[in-house]
């Protein structure tokens, strides 16, 4: 199978094409699509997750690396071969997207998520029923004192249209007048769930933009495109992620396997 021509020639694209990043190297956990879970590696975990939610017209691998790409297609899956420059997720489904154009709607899967739920896809892409959304993502409310205050799990600020204005590593908003500890008796948090929803152009769009000072003083893209004037718009969900950032994190997921 030739790189970069997966799909079948002639197929009608149109609808939600899921794409799932995913590098071979990292500084944190090297090689983290390949390592096995429960006899599966967790790219494919993704993958067969993705692939059970009836929202998405197709599900793509978007890799720079030969092992990735050759695994993938060994278990009968699509992967693609994009560079290995890319800053971020959203320039790689960027160039996927422009490899395979005709699609309406790009989702962007987490590629170290190996349990994610098809009903969060399917929630993030009903956002798009809204002809006006732009970009979409996913929140979950924070029950927890030390999910409030982790600096590592980026809070969401939402307005009455329920779209996001800021997103934070903070805690947003500061309940004035009371202590830390009981700020989530007075008031609502959510944290985002990394997974996003671009309509097909404004893709092209952000990824062309330059890093912006609040993008530069969080390390959270998705402020560059509020910065530029952008609307994300944001679903709710209650089910719980489990993403694996270092091998530790695996130790977690023996109860999902």
């Amino acid at each position: 199978m030739e790189k970069n021509q997966s799909l079948p020639s002639g197929e009608i694209k149109k609808g939600f094409l899921g794409i799932i990043p995913a590098r071979y190297a990292s500084s944190r956990f090297p090689g983290k699509p390949l390592v096995d879970i429960g006899g599966k590696t967790m790219i494919r975990r993704v993958y067969e997750q993705a692939k059970k939610c009836r929202s998405l017209s197709e599900v793509i691998v978007a890799t720079d690396d030969d092992r990735i790409f050759n695994h993938v297609n060994s278990f009968g899956g699509i992967a693609v071969m994009t560079g290995s420059n890319h800053h971020s997720g959203t320039d790689r489904c960027a160039e996927v997207a422009r490899l395979h154009p005709g699609y309406d709607v790009i989702i962007n899967i987490q590629g170290d998520e190996p349990f994610i739920d098809p009903e969060q896809i399917t929630k993030l892409t009903a956002c798009f029923n809204d002809p006006d959304t732009q970009l979409a993502t996913l929140v979950k409310r924070i029950l927890t004192e030390q999910e409030l205050h982790n600096t590592n799990s980026p809070k969401v600020v939402i307005n009455k249209l329920s779209e996001a204005i800021y997103f934070s590593r903070a805690t947003l908003p500061h309940v004035r007048g009371q202590e830390p500890e009981n700020w989530l008796e007075f008031h609502i948090f959510y944290k985002h769930i990394g997974i996003y929803g671009y309509r097909a152009d404004v893709l092209q769009l952000i990824t062309k933009l330059p890093v912006s000072p609040l993008e530069k003083a969080e390390s959270l893209e998705q402020l560059r495109w509020i910065d530029n004037g952008y609307r994300i718009k944001v679903a709710e969900t209650e089910l719980e992620t489990h993403a694996v950032d270092v091998p530790e994190d695996l130790e977690k997921l023996k109860f999902d396997i």
